[in-house]
Formats: C-alpha cells, sequence, structure tokens
C-alpha cells in the first residue's frame, strides 16, 4: 500500500509538471482527437462505400474501433513511458529507478503521466455513438453498457500486458522499437477491422501471438453479435489476467539480468 501510495503522489506531481503549459496541453489534446477521427473516418468511408465487412455493419465496427483505442488509451496514460523503455536503456536513466523506494515498474510508470485527453475524448465518443446506434435498433440491451465497460478495461489490461512483455525484450536487446511498432502499433491498427478480413494465418496471429483480437474482436462476438454465451466474457477476463500475471513474471525476470549501458 505504500508503493501505491508513492505511485499515487509521482503521478500528481507528473500531472502538475505537465499543466504548467496548459496551451501545449490543449493544442496537443485537439490535434490528437483531430487525427484519430480522421483515422476512424477512414473507416466510415469503406463501410459507407461497400455497406459491411464481412457482415460487420458500421455500427459494429465503430464499436471495435472504440474498445480498442480507448483501451490502448487507458493504457498509455498509466504507462506512457511503458512504451518508451529503450531510451530509458540507452540513456542509463533506468540506473535511477533502481535505487528508488518503490517497485521498478511503478516508477517507470509514474514516469511522464500522460492524460490523453483528445483521445480519450474521441474513442469515448465513437463508442458511445455505436452503442446508442445499437441500442436504437434493438439489436443489444441495456446490459450492453457494463458488458463494454469490462471489455474496456480488461483489454487496456491485455494491451499493457503485450506492451509490457516486448518492452521486456529491451533488457537483452536494449533497442526495441521496431519491435513496438510491430506488435503494438501495427497489431493494434490491424484489430481496428473486424479479424474477420484477415487470412486465417493473419487471424491466428492476432489471436495467439500477440492476442489484441481479445481486447475488442472476442468479447464482441458476445456483446454484440451474441454468437457463443457469456462463458466468452469469462473466458476474456481469465484471459487477461493470466497474460498480465505472465507479464510481470517476465519483466522481474527482464530486470534481474539488466546491465547499465549509461555512464
Amino acid at each position: 500500500m505504500s508503493a501505491l501510495k508513492l505511485y499515487a503522489l509521482l503521478i500528481r506531481a507528473s500531472i502538475r509538471s505537465r499543466m504548467q503549459y496548459k496551451f501545449n496541453f490543449v493544442l496537443s489534446s485537439f490535434f490528437a482527437c483531430l487525427m484519430y477521427a480522421l483515422e476512424f473516418s477512414v473507416i466510415a468511408l469503406i463501410l459507407s462505400k461497400f455497406g459491411a465487412l464481412k457482415g460487420w455493419t458500421l455500427p459494429e465496427a465503430a464499436y471495435l474501433y472504440g474498445v480498442i483505442i480507448l483501451s490502448h488509451t487507458i493504457y498509455r496514460i498509466f504507462a506512457s513511458d511503458v512504451h518508451r523503455l529503450e531510451n530509458y536503456f540507452v540513456s542509463g536513466d533506468l540506473d535511477q529507478l533502481l535505487i528508488r523506494p518503490v517497485p521498478v515498474l511503478l516508477a517507470l510508470m509514474s514516469q511522464n503521466f500522460s492524460l490523453q485527453a483528445g483521445q480519450f475524448v474521441q474513442s469515448a465518443a465513437v463508442l458511445v455513438i455505436s452503442i446508442a446506434t445499437l441500442l436504437s435498433s434493438g439489436q443489444v440491451g441495456w446490459t450492453v453498457i457494463p458488458q463494454t465497460a469490462c471489455a474496456v478495461l480488461f483489454g487496456a489490461v491485455i494491451l499493457f500486458s503485450i506492451g509490457l512483455c516486448t518492452a521486456t525484450v529491451g533488457f537483452w536487446t536494449t533497442r526495441i522499437n521496431e519491435l513496438q511498432n510491430f506488435t503494438e502499433d501495427a497489431s493494434r491498427n490491424a484489430a481496428l477491422y473486424p479479424l474477420d478480413i484477415f487470412p486465417a494465418w493473419l487471424k491466428t496471429i492476432l489471436l495467439t501471438v500477440i492476442p489484441v483480437g481479445f481486447v475488442n474482436y472476442i468479447p464482441a462476438l458476445y456483446i454484440i453479435r451474441h454468437e457463443t454465451g457469456p462463458w466468452l466474457l469469462a473466458a476474456t477476463a481469465a484471459f487477461a489476467m493470466l497474460f498480465l500475471w505472465a507479464s510481470l513474471l517476465f519483466w522481474r525476470y527482464g530486470v534481474s539480468k539488466y546491465q547499465s549501458t549509461g555512464s
């Protein structure tokens, strides 16, 4: 509990330092919101032209988009520097975190706390509109709201676990930016679309090797398409917790092998 209290204090200090430049925060949030809106507009244009992708309508595709982007945003809000761990390896700044009276991972997560307001607002808006559309059509009931909240939460856990496993590889390779571009960015971009549109081998990779499909696609099969049963949500939650446990064990092992590259 003392470590978590210290973590909260470090986060508050990081937020205060960020808010020293309020205009920069507002401007960056606006452009982030605009960028993600343009990203979604590409999906909307494709679906408006073809009507559906492998049976997935625009509101359903918007649901997939909203869940994974919101989950990704939550992950980056609370652990943005996990994605920037290569900088700590190259500069040797990780040494400073090792001597703090708090677990290394919590210290890393408290660095450069990022509010991600633009991404949060845009993805939440897309998700709310898609749910409202599905509710008005009678495709889903009001239970979609708590179920979606759980999907977003466990999706953030899964994306964090993917990011942590990728970052941990850096304890041996030092350079991990290219690997992160593949496991985090490229896979997330692929999961913006229904996995049914991809060839079987790629769909398998996105459900096993880099399991981003468990963030939005798998929960959506039950929540909005009513395929299989409620056990699918329980299986997703169990997978998220198991994956988090495994990634933390891998991280701990990586820390034990760390050798400073700084001066």
